[in-house]
């Protein structure tokens, strides 16, 4: 899907989709799994071959969702680099570093391309609207991130609708996407949404956590790339709550090395960690209750996917990368 005239090009967009650059996988992971645990019973009085044929060309269909949505992702990270100027993404240098601005910002427009030819070849107007919505999202919440103001900064609200939108829309309207193309009803495509909505606000979550650990449970043993960058996240924004005289040491910003120490010693004696833990924990319940909540199944397939989908949910909240 990412082939392209311009070896060059073809080159850079198929940068991430390398074997060791290819990353967790988690978006396209949870969309198969979410496919098979929406699969429908075999009515009784159909021609087994013929549903056969139909269930697969449905899967194929859902399987390009899962492949549309990773392009867009990719394409989200090749244009975020550029903007944070990072030289380091999945463990491997990045491509701007590699290839330049110029050439990763044109290759995540081809992987935006290629992702809309795949859509329209879906022939489905809600779906391509969804994923269409996604991808407004995705540039919402980066232009949320860049222009805060004081009072944003300080808002738990503005950080949560900012990770909606920057990595939650995504994947719940991905979800939602693979239940209508089966046919679901309105119910059960929500349900699908609401799964994606709080798996991703939980992913998120945790990697505002991770930023500030890393692999290991004490602070500062993260990258602390979002403090660096002046970006205020879930566990800063719960210490602030406990301690406000914080809030002038982030009014002041971090590009001074002593602001950095000093923030993220109140953050030690808070329990902004620990909350914003809790929190995902409240959204990774939430997107189980959705799985729970599907109509009843005696399918084996679909079962086992159920409880994937939820194993899922549980990886999300104890891993440490």
């Amino acid at each position: 899907m990412v082939v392209a005239e311009v070896p060059k090009l073809e080159s850079a967009a198929e940068y991430f989709f390398k074997v060791g650059a290819e990353g967790k996988r988690f978006r396209p992971t949870g969309l198969l799994l979410m496919a098979s645990a929406l699969k429908f019973p075999i009515p009784e009085s159909t021609d087994v071959g013929v549903f056969s044929i139909l269930a697969s060309k449905l899967r194929t269909r859902q399987q390009n969702i899962a492949e549309i949505t990773e392009m867009i992702h990719v394409a989200s990270l090749l244009h975020d680099d550029v903007l944070d100027d990072a030289d380091t993404r999945r463990g491997v240098t990045s491509l701007n570093c590699i290839m330049g601005n110029k050439l990763s910002v044109l290759a995540g427009d081809f992987l935006l391309s290629r992702a809309c030819v795949a859509l329209a070849a879906l022939g489905n107007t809600e779906v391509v609207s969804l994923m269409a919505t996604a991808v407004g999202h995705l540039v919402t919440g980066e232009t949320m991130q860049m222009s805060t103001s004081r009072e944003q900064r300080r808002s738990m609200e503005y950080y949560l609708q900012k990770t909606y939108y920057k990595t939650a829309s995504l994947i719940s309207n991905s979800c939602k996407a693979v239940a209508i193309l089966a046919g679901h009803t309105a119910e059960v495509s929500v349900l699908a949404y609401e799964y994606g909505r709080n798996l991703g606000l939980a992913f998120q979550l945790i990697d505002d956590v991770l930023d500030f650990t890393g692999t290991s449970a004490s602070l500062g043993k993260g990258s602390l790339s979002d403090i660096r960058h002046g970006i205020i996240t879930a566990p800063m924004l719960y210490a602030m709550e406990e301690f406000p005289q914080l809030q002038d040491v982030v009014d002041q910003g971090f590009d001074n090395p002593v602001n950095v120490e000093i923030a993220l010693d109140y953050l030690q004696k808070s329990r902004g960690i620990e909350r914003t833990k809790e929190l995902a924990q409240e959204h990774v319940n939430l997107a189980v209750k959705a799985i729970e909540s599907l109509p009843d199944s005696d399918d084996e397939d679909v079962l086992i996917s159920r409880r994937a989908l939820i194993d899922i949910t549980q990886r999300v909240i104890t891993r440490t990368k």
